[in-house]
């Protein structure tokens, strides 16, 4: 019965020096997938809008308007497609709040608990959105006049009439990126 222990404690431990191995390669071909870089210019927020020089927006290669239907008008295309490097549509939460502590200092916020902003896309995955892409990154607040919830309203809708062919793709990240809160006045 005993004659298994040392066997199975060399098993386990060539597992645990493989995924080592695999993870050690995979950061040295994609390290930004494991450390989110920290801002270092101050920003400030106007009415709602990420400040331009901060974030400017960035959209994914792997989202165009020829690949909308295998992309972002796709059921679960965020939450669970990939990216042609092989990573996620959606960065881990690993990822996003590193990012979002430092978007909260740039941003030069009086509030400073990242429980009451959502790290958010400014061009939103939906819309082709690079998800990895820090200048597509900043700390939205989620209350008051300009929240994180109003803006989602517009995302969805801009994604509905992409997908339905009212809107074209850019038009649709230009709008947003331009500002979100008259996006839907843009595009009609």
């Amino acid at each position: 019965m005993r004659d298994w222990i040392p066997i199975a404690a060399v098993t386990l431990g060539a597992v645990l020096f493989s995924a080592l191995a695999i993870l050690g390669l995979r950061w040295a071909i994609h390290p930004t997938a494991f450390t989110a870089p920290s801002l270092s210019s101050q920003c400030e927020m106007r009415d709602g809008l990420p400040d331009a020089s901060c974030t400017p927006g960035a959209v994914s290669k792997d989202v165009t308007q020829e690949t909308i239907g295998k992309t972002i008008c796709r059921s679960g295309y965020t939450t669970r497609g990939m990216r042609a490097d092989g990573r996620p549509v959606r960065p881990p939460v690993s990822f996003t709040e590193s990012l979002k502590a430092s978007g909260i200092a740039a941003y030069r916020y009086p509030d400073t608990n990242p429980a009451h902003y959502e790290e958010d896309h400014l061009i939103p995955l939906e819309l082709g959105g690079d998800g990895w892409n820090p200048t597509n990154l900043w700390p939205e607040p989620r209350t008051g006049t300009h929240n994180a919830a109003e803006k989602d309203k517009v995302e969805t809708q801009l994604n509905r009439l992409v997908c339905a062919g009212r809107v074209s793709l850019v038009a649709a990240q230009q709008a947003i990126a331009h500002n979100w809160e008259t996006a839907l006045a843009a595009v009609d």
